[in-house]
């Protein structure tokens, strides 16, 4: 029964995307308790191995160097972002899109295509995702605050919906572009 479930495209699929979304989504969520002074906190990690403040820290100053390009003035710490005269926001963990690219990584993990469509096509959508966040937070310093569309939808329910738009799109045409690994099904 369960080499048979296994052995089903369909089955191994959602078994190995759920499984791998777990892992990674819930992982992250751990990491940030365990690096976040609170409950559990390990300081060497905190220190030494945090990707999560790294992460922060990167798309807040990229997204600070395009506002001043644009000739804007433009004031961070650790969690906050201010274009001045503009607006601002309090980049949170959930800003960061890990959930979503928690989402990808374990969808093209899981789906059955060949390794090499796999090692570009990752890196390449982790990237994509990131840099529709930093448009994101672009947008957010200069022009949320005087948006009329803040009075109708939060800007993080706004970014998923875009962004989902944007991974379906490009998925298809990954998920339609070369060929499918094949898995034997047992009838």
């Amino acid at each position: 029964m369960i080499s048979r479930i296994w052995h089903n495209t369909t089955y191994r699929f959602l078994i190995l995307f759920l499984g791998i979304f777990t892992l990674l989504y819930y992982f992250q969520l751990a990491f940030i308790g365990i690096v976040a002074p609170g409950n559990i906190y390990i300081p060497f990690l905190a220190e030494h191995v945090n990707y999560i403040e790294w992460l922060r820290y990167g798309l807040m100053q990229t997204s600070a160097s395009i506002i001043r390009a644009m000739g804007e003035q433009v004031f961070t710490t650790e969690i906050w972002f201010r274009v001045v005269g503009r607006g601002g926001f309090v980049m949170a963990y959930d800003c960061l899109g890990y959930g979503v690219m928690s989402f990808f990584t374990a969808f093209v993990i899981a789906f059955p295509k060949p390794i090499k469509s796999k090692l570009w096509f990752l890196p390449a959508g982790l990237l994509l995702i990131q840099t529709l966040n930093v448009i994101r937070f672009v947008f957010l310093g200069l022009y949320w605050r005087q948006s009329e569309l803040k009075t109708i939808i939060d800007h993080h329910d706004l970014f998923n919906i875009v962004l989902y738009i944007v991974l379906m799109i490009v998925l298809y045409f990954w998920l339609n572009s070369g060929k499918v690994a094949k898995v034997q099904a047992v009838s």
